[in-house]
């Protein structure tokens, strides 16, 4: 990876697919498919996806200390106006203050993203024209009108925002132009989309952040990119998860994964693509219980004519005996849940016998589990 001022590059990825690398896309595509067909009502799939709004613009924002509340996030989701700016003051956010002002290009940018990114088009043509037109969504009014959406004329350095440490020297600016050709070049070649969707989108964050693009913005503007690219290539999970979450949640395992990759000889994706797609198997596995949930509950209260209220535990215990031919004797039980004592597995056991969703069958070690027919 070359930073010197060149006339050509040509951008090729270096990563190695590893096992854990293969489980965290494998888990990613079990869960996506079990959303992406599960029957909700519109009002549950249009909480789902407020929800998971509120906490990508907060958390968005937040990574990059954005000190406004979560709740306040909230309400400029919640509040469904055309002007964000009269949103945002309804939140209590004042329009001149810089976190508001974040919060509001933030939705807007994921508001843009929708529109641009909807499922099935894989064929959107993701270049640095959509780049440049998200940051200027992004640093509307954050920054001066000549430099939104404009690559910089300036050498940066990344520091750490306690120590004052430099952590990071992105490209000389003279270099930005053909490095974002370079990449943006392989995106959309054939060998480029060889590679699985969220891996491609893994690699697209890194190397926008990488080559540090903006003034101010290029954090934001990556994800968000990245987030496109997913949405466009069929993995929106109908806008379901908040990936920007799982990134505030851990920010410095999140900067030390941007770090790890390296440069010249040293340059590795491995560890970066790891992380990210550990992330989002995780909240994509928490957006699959949930809607296991709704589903196990919309599908009890028909069968026994009132709603039903189960714990994730026990949701686990009716999916194992139905995964096991309709039967489950207890060490199967103690299998899928190793961290639950068998004490409170009876417990659960016995109150699904109570509400007669489970009945017992044999005796002593004989005795199984089955589903109420």
């Amino acid at each position: 990876m070359d930073q010197g001022q060149t006339k050509t590059y040509v951008y090729e990825p270096r990563y190695i697919i590893t096992h854990d690398l293969l489980r965290y896309v494998g888990e990613i595509e079990a869960a996506r498919e079990v959303v992406n067909h599960a029957a909700l009502v519109p009002a549950w799939e249009a909480q789902f996806r407020q929800d998971a709004l509120s906490r990508t613009i907060h958390h968005g924002t937040h990574l990059e200390g954005n000190e406004l509340s979560k709740e306040q996030a909230e309400r400029v989701v919640m509040i469904n106006e055309t002007l964000a700016e009269r949103a945002a003051q309804q939140a209590g956010i004042v329009g001149g203050d810089r976190d508001g002002q974040e919060v509001i290009n933030y939705r807007r940018a994921m508001a843009w993203i929708d529109e641009v990114g909807k499922p099935g088009r894989e064929t959107l043509h993701i270049d640095q024209k959509l780049f440049k037109e998200l940051h200027e969504i992004i640093s509307f009014r954050l920054l001066p009108e000549e430099q939104r959406g404009t690559y910089r004329i300036v050498d940066v350095v990344v520091k750490n925002s306690r120590t004052g440490e430099v952590t990071f020297r992105p490209p000389h600016y003279q270099d930005i132009p053909v490095q974002l050709k370079g990449f943006f070049n392989w995106l959309a070649s054939d060998s480029g989309r060889q590679h699985h969707g969220v891996i491609r989108a893994g690699i697209t964050h890194y190397e926008l952040v990488r080559i540090h693009p903006f003034t101010d913005g290029n954090g934001r503007t990556a994800r968000a990119m990245a987030l496109l690219l997913m949405f466009a290539e069929g993995y929106d999970v109908k806008r379901f998860f908040s990936l920007d979450e799982y990134f505030d949640k851990d920010a410095a395992g999140y900067y030390e994964a941007l770090q790890s990759v390296g440069s010249g000889e040293a340059y590795d994706l491995t560890y970066w693509l790891e992380y990210f797609n550990k992330g989002l198997a995780a909240e994509l596995n928490r957006v699959k219980l949930q809607v296991l949930k709704l589903s196990r509950d919309i599908q009890l209260k028909a069968k026994i004519g009132r709603q039903v209220a189960l714990s994730e535990r026990q949701i686990k215990i009716l999916e194992t005996i139905q995964n096991n031919g309709g039967r489950a004797v207890s060490a199967d039980l103690e299998k899928v849940l190793p961290q639950v004592s068998v004490d409170t597995i009876l417990r659960d056991v016995k109150d699904l016998l109570n509400k007669g969703l489970i009945k017992k069958r044999g005796k002593t070690k004989g005795a199984y589990y089955e589903m109420t027919s």
